[in-house]
């Protein structure tokens, strides 16, 4: 069982209201647009990190987290990617992985709109988890928390912060 803490477009801050929460997680995972080292760093002196850039990060970030974070956890496959889209409206190169290797958990970001989907043609839930951070059109930061276990995921729990 590993509790996870999901976030994406944190745009270079980490908002402190947030800690406590991916304290309660065993991994925190973020889906692009870290927006600085700080923050990557503030994230790995909590927990393990899994991340991938997104399309505002430096080549510094770029160059340690991936496009792409392909993996296995609690017999979960999980494909985690910056600008992926939704069901029925994937980004053409995602679509096109997944017509010949979807995971189980899709996660993306880019959006700032949290999103929780079943796609029903590709078998696999797409998550979303919204904007973490305090730069964009959104009106509430959000983060994800959710248990995987034997390859199913439960108790998802949204996090929402109104903007200072």
């Amino acid at each position: 069982m590993r509790k996870i803490a999901l976030l994406s477009d944190t745009h270079g801050t980490l908002d402190e209201r947030f800690i406590r929460h991916i304290n309660e997680c065993d991994e925190v995972w973020h889906a692009g647009d870290i927006g600085t080292e700080e923050v990557a760093f503030q994230l790995l002196a909590l927990k393990p990190l899994r991340a991938v850039h997104g399309n505002i990060d430096g080549q510094i970030l770029r160059a340690q987290y991936p496009l792409d974070q392909r993996f296995i956890l609690e017999e979960m496959p999980v494909w985690i990617r910056h600008i992926g889209g939704y069901p029925g409206h994937y980004e053409s190169t995602v679509h096109d992985i997944m017509r010949k290797d979807p995971p189980k958990l899709f996660i993306c970001g880019h959006s700032h709109i949290l999103k929780v989907q079943f796609d029903k043609r590709f078998q696999l839930l797409c998550v979303n988890p919204g904007a973490a951070g305090k730069y964009g059109f959104h009106t509430v930061q959000t983060m994800v928390k959710f248990i995987m276990e034997a390859g199913r995921i439960r108790d998802m729990e949204v996090v929402e912060l109104t903007r200072k």
